[in-house]
């Protein structure tokens, strides 16, 4: 498993006053430190660690979301109404519903 896959972010972290490093495909993970650089090397030295163990004991492994397949089709529950005002925009704008939804979602 190459760790260098994983979808990584380092963010501010006000309460503890430093930054962290974070995995998006192990969300229980974390690491901080006084800089950037610090926390993202020290979230990918624990994932290295979590990884190296699980593969001892045989645990299952998440895959990179860079390399999961997405098929660009997900369904959502909505209040009726919220579908009509939605269909209505649509509509009025004169474009479909598929298009109206995915401009809202990417804005």
């Amino acid at each position: 498993m190459n760790i260098n896959h994983y979808t990584y972010r380092v963010t501010w972290s006000p309460g503890d006053n430093e930054h962290v490093g974070l995995c998006a495909e192990f969300p229980s993970l974390s690491w901080l430190a006084a800089t950037p650089e610090d926390a993202l090397a020290g979230i990918r030295q624990v994932l290295n660690e979590v990884v190296a163990d699980m593969l001892t004991n045989d645990e299952a492994i998440p895959t990179p979301l860079a390399e999961k397949h997405f098929s660009g089709e997900f369904r959502v529950r909505i209040p009726p109404e919220v579908h009509r005002a939605l269909a209505i925009q649509a509509a009025e704008q004169g474009i479909s519903l598929n298009r109206l939804a995915s401009a809202k979602l990417a804005g």
